[in-house]
């Protein structure tokens, strides 16, 4: 057979982790709507409890259907295994508390999504993890300084939501292992075709697969990748929850019946998602691997539009700033080629000469652009961050994060250039009545 780690990236978005169904010989991946599963016989039964056979026992925990999705995304991304779950906010959750517990602590980028940052500081205290926010996430003493002898973990974008940093992921990296703690990375903006934080020291990647991973705004997921590279078992004193028996699963120890490659993500399937239950429909697994299946084609055009808009609006007059680390203003620019050479994805941001009031002119007068929470999708959307997703943050927060008052944010689509540009157009006219009725006023 095959071995399908020597495919290419467009050749594992088609077929990585599946074969033709073996009862009926269908071609495109089944929908195994069922919530549990027959066992052939006790022993069977037995065995996968007890972790010595992985196969399915029940849908919240596993299904088919969505193995296929988890084993495809982790040939992409080159980790060891994946777990897909309802929806990308349940994956930073997941993939903070299947290692921090009450009382310890992470250190984490504050240039991240708004309900990642919500959800860091607030919720994560609730919980008893306490979170310290490095505001400067290229300076990597801000992280060593941040490191605590209870730290867990290192938490980052590789290339931000909405400002475009791209993050010196092998520099991070080099700072979380000096301190025997793992590196996770949000990888949504990027993708995996874009960039593929293992290959440069991350330990755990995460998705919000909602986004480019299923790229067509119909369906919510969120995926955990492992990296497999980890040593656990090396530091048991730091990560007990992993080496030491779990009361909890019949006293197994994770890295000793599964291995440090995959023992994170067998201990946050078995464990969280258990008790937990943010569990990934079948149907939306599928949904989200009709997506994936275009990945690479779609990530192609989204990086030829948002490239050839942002070179636009760096020399619009209406426009004061643009922030997209594929240009060479960029402050990132040797970053962005450094780690995603094929180009940084479709989000960008920008400011109008006019302010706040001439940012939402523009919102509220296109057509073309959805005005929509959300990214990733093939369609061209626009927002205010400062009103919306990022509005639950303190004015402070929000400039430690990027987000400006007159801050519109893009996420460039697969429309055809030219009407892009005509509709943003459309948009800057609407925001020069504004001011001008504004000075006349």
């Amino acid at each position: 057979m095959t071995d399908q780690s020597t495919w290419g990236f467009e050749t594992q978005q088609i077929h990585a982790g599946q074969q033709p169904d073996p009862t009926t010989g269908s071609r495109a991946l089944p929908i195994h709507q069922t919530s549990s599963f027959v066992f052939e016989d006790t022993t069977q039964a037995a065995n996968r409890f007890a972790l010595a056979e992985l196969g399915p026992i029940y849908t919240r925990i596993t299904n088919p259907t969505q193995a296929v999705a988890e084993e495809r995304i982790a040939a992409l991304e080159g980790g060891t295994a994946a777990l897909l779950l309802s929806s990308g906010q349940a994956a930073s959750t997941f993939a903070v508390l299947n290692i921090a517990n009450a009382g310890d602590h992470i250190v984490s980028s504050s240039s991240i999504y708004g309900g990642t940052y919500n959800l860091f500081k607030y919720t994560l205290a609730k919980l008893g993890v306490e979170v310290t926010f490095v505001e400067d996430q290229d300076d990597p003493a801000a992280w060593q300084r941040a490191v605590r002898p209870n730290t867990k973990l290192f938490f980052a974008e590789s290339i931000a939501n909405p400002r475009s940093n791209v993050l010196d992921i092998r520099t991070v990296a080099d700072v979380a292992h000096e301190n025997h703690v793992p590196l996770i990375i949000d990888n949504t903006v990027a993708s995996p075709y874009l960039v593929r934080p293992l290959e440069h020291g991350a330990d755990i990647v995460l998705h919000s697969a909602t986004k480019f991973l299923g790229g067509h705004g119909t369906t919510l997921g969120g995926v955990i990748v492992d990296g497999g590279t980890f040593p656990w078992s090396q530091h048991a004193d730091t990560f007990p929850g992993l080496t030491e028996p779990d009361p909890s699963y019949n006293g197994v120890s994770y890295t000793g019946a599964v291995g440090d490659g995959i023992a994170y993500i067998i201990k946050a399937r078995v464990q969280l998602l258990r008790d937990l239950g943010s569990s990934i429909a079948p149907l939306s697994a599928w949904l989200l691997l009709q997506g994936i299946e275009t990945l690479s084609l779609r990530i192609e055009r989204h990086v030829q539009n948002a490239q050839e808009v942002a070179e636009w609006l760096d020399s619009h007059e209406d426009v004061a700033t643009v922030y997209y680390s594929g240009l060479p203003s960029s402050p990132w620019y040797a970053a962005a080629n450094r780690y995603a050479p094929k180009g940084v994805g479709a989000v960008l941001a920008f400011e109008l000469k006019g302010g706040v009031d001439a940012g939402r002119a523009v919102v509220e007068n296109v057509e073309l652009f959805s005005h929509v929470a959300n990214i990733g999708d093939v369609r061209s959307l626009i927002i205010h961050p400062a009103s919306t997703t990022h509005s639950q943050l303190t004015p402070e927060q929000q400039l430690t994060a990027g987000v400006t008052p007159g801050l519109v944010r893009l996420s460039v689509g697969l429309e055809h250039i030219d009407d892009i540009k005509a509709d943003l157009e459309q948009g800057f006219a609407a925001a020069r009545a504004v001011v001008a009725a504004a000075a006349n006023a």
